[in-house]
């Protein structure tokens, strides 16, 4: 009897919850601007060589990033050699207007390989993070002003043809890495910095001096960073300084690493402040770098478990909603090298496409359609949307569900209204703990859909 009642109890217990039906409502009549790239991301492909057949080119010019900030490019075997200053450059002595000085093959076939993709290249130039003892490329160079001008033959080499080189028409130029990494700390020793091992003030120097010599040789290019790894104190003194010098910033470039979507946006929220308290209100703000993070300690194995799971994939879609709707102009996944701790877009083995590939696969949708439209979850906790049309006569809707909360298991009911759109055809793509981005039938009547989301899913509905 006692078993009875408790099986009734539960009936009703999951009759009560799954009767509790949340409302998304999309307005397609209603424009709220363009979608952004959102899905930009480090790193190019790995093409396939002739023989051992491996690389993901295929699924990597499929998902349409947009862009691929070319970073830490060198710490990989495959791709040493490549991007750093120190590598393209490799005797600070030499003469910096000779060809011969520079070495270039082996970026050269990255770049060819990432534009024959489809994607566009945002170049980083300085050096890639050095974790071993003894740094590098981390170090101040020996002289400001012929730096930048081996930054400037490096910028002409792949959009003006110099030393037998390219017409890329590379637009973004981003001036070194994560300066103030680690500068909160209360233990930070400046010379095992994995960075950068000067000064506060040598580094303001060393930018002022590239900046504007860049600016000058390139109006048209877009000259920035300083890819801020999160002191916003330091970005504050970095931002009063080239206000003060009056250099012009072509975009500011940040970082950050996250559970908790409030973290990241109180990080943007603070440099968009800082960018207009020193009056560079309309610069491009790009955040490129982020990824999952519980903690860089004790749960760095969970963070890493993450990334490679069903909810990195959410937890991406979650982000990319976000941001779409704040002043970041564009974001850039770290990382896409195949066999790196934060990459959640290929298998290390196969290189075949991982869950977070399929969600950001799933935003070059809404990117293709090119017009955001309003989309609301009803103040619903945990949710994230984002819809959009195109000229073509389409609708499409990313709607995701994702929490960092581990004790949070149960499905949500969910309906959702589509206005100002006329139904024909309806197909659904769903990622969750069952499915990889998996075609689900739905079923639309009267504009409505009714579903149920696992947590840390998304669902891509795509109408016309």
């Amino acid at each position: 009897m006692k078993a009875i009642k408790f099986l009734i109890a539960t009936i009703l217990c999951a009759v009560s919850f799954y009767a509790t039906t949340a409302q998304v409502v999309v307005d397609a009549s209603e424009v709220v601007g363009k979608i952004k790239v959102m899905n930009a991301v480090n790193n190019g492909p790995q093409v396939a060589g002739s023989t051992q057949k491996r690389g993901n080119a295929q699924a990597y010019k499929e998902a349409e990033f947009g862009y691929a900030r070319l970073h830490d490019a060198p710490i990989r075997w495959g791709w040493a050699h490549t991007v750093d200053v120190s590598c393209v450059f490799p005797n600070f002595e030499a003469d910096e207007n000779d060809p011969k000085s520079y070495d270039f093959t082996l970026t050269d076939k990255l770049i060819k390989e990432i534009y024959d993709s489809g994607t566009k290249v945002f170049y980083r130039l300085g050096q890639s993070i050095e974790h071993w003892p003894k740094k590098y490329g981390a170090n101040p160079p020996a002289n400001f002003k012929k730096w930048a001008r081996i930054c400037e033959h490096i910028i002409r080499h792949y959009n003006e043809g110099w030393a037998d080189g390219y017409h890329y028409n590379i637009g973004y130029w981003e001036i070194w890495n994560e300066p103030d990494l680690d500068t909160k700390k209360k233990d930070f020793v400046r010379a095992k910095s994995p960075c950068w091992t000067g000064t506060e003030e040598e580094f303001f120097h060393l930018y002022e001096i590239t900046a504007n010599h860049l600016n000058k040789c390139f109006p048209d290019l877009k000259i920035g960073g300083p890819a801020l790894a999160s002191n916003l104190e330091w970005a504050d003194r970095f931002l009063a300084y080239m206000s003060k010098k009056k250099v012009e910033l072509g975009f500011f470039s940040y970082h950050r690493y996250f559970g908790k979507m409030e973290k990241a946006l109180r990080m943007t929220n603070g440099v968009k402040a800082l960018l207009d308290k020193y009056g560079y209100t309309s610069t491009e703000m790009i955040f490129n770098e982020w990824n999952y993070l519980a903690n860089w300690t004790d749960e760095f194995v969970h963070t890493i478990e993450v990334i490679n799971s069903y909810k990195g994939a959410a937890y991406a879609a979650a982000v990319m909603s976000t941001f779409q709707d704040s002043p970041v102009h564009m974001m850039m996944y770290y990382d896409a090298r195949p066999g790196t701790s934060f990459n959640g877009l290929f298998d290390f083995y196969t290189s075949q496409p991982r869950h977070a590939y399929y969600a950001l696969y799933s935003w070059s949708k809404l990117r293709r359609l090119g017009t955001q439209v309003k989309s609301d979850v009803g103040g619903l906790k945990d949710f994230y949307a984002t819809a959009a049309k195109g000229e073509n006569g389409k609708l499409a809707l990313l709607l995701t569900y994702y929490t960092d909360d581990r004790n949070v298991v149960a499905p949500k009911r969910l309906t959702i209204d589509f206005k100002g759109f006329e139904i024909k055809e309806a197909m659904s793509h769903v990622l969750d703990r069952f499915k990889m981005h998996t075609e689900t039938p739905i079923e639309i009547v009267d504009s409505k859909a009714t579903i149920f989301m696992e947590p840390n899913s998304y669902i891509l509905i795509e109408l016309r």
